[in-house]
């Protein structure tokens, strides 16, 4: 890791944080898709990565989208879980002679794997997160909506942003 790794990842931090609380926030599709994009900056950590660094990055985001949110703590809890997850699950789609600080992506990974990786991922944030809002299961076909169609949206957005950053 370099000062320049680090400055891009900051950059992405910003980014996706003004993206999300500005403008994805705002957005529902049918009334139960929410793009939720933040999940972005935990797929993309590099293997390896410090994993305390992982948790306060992820924890950082989260609160400060639910500073904005009116969401108090789900954002800061599901990125969390998230990059607590994330090399664990990593490792099971990389071969072990991979590069140490091999970055998850299309790129390095292959379509499948990391279209299957992101999913996973994605679709655990979505479920801790509407969980956590919805704190009950009395209407669980609007929690089953919101699951489904943020976990697909988001990983639809997900993908076309790596795709085009290859």
């Amino acid at each position: 890791m370099t000062i320049i790794d680090e400055l891009r990842r900051l950059s992405l931090f910003v980014v996706l944080s003004l993206a999300q609380v500005l403008v994805f926030n705002h957005i529902h599709l049918f009334g139960y898709a929410t793009l939720l994009l933040l999940v972005y900056f935990v797929v993309t950590f590099p293997r390896n990565y410090p994993r305390w660094a992982m948790l306060l990055w992820s924890f950082f985001l989260g609160l400060f989208a639910d500073l904005f949110s009116n969401t108090p703590g789900l954002a800061a809890a599901s990125l969390t879980l998230m990059a607590f997850v994330q090399p664990y699950l990593l490792n099971l789609f990389i071969p072990r002679e991979a590069p140490e600080n091999m970055r998850s992506a299309v790129a390095t990974m292959g379509f499948g794997k990391f279209a299957t990786f992101a999913f996973i991922l994605v679709f655990a944030y979505c479920v801790v997160f509407f969980t956590l809002e919805a704190f009950t299961f009395f209407n669980w076909i609007e929690w089953g909506l919101n699951i489904i169609g943020s976990t697909a949206l988001t990983l639809a957005l997900v993908l076309t942003l790596e795709t085009i950053r290859k």
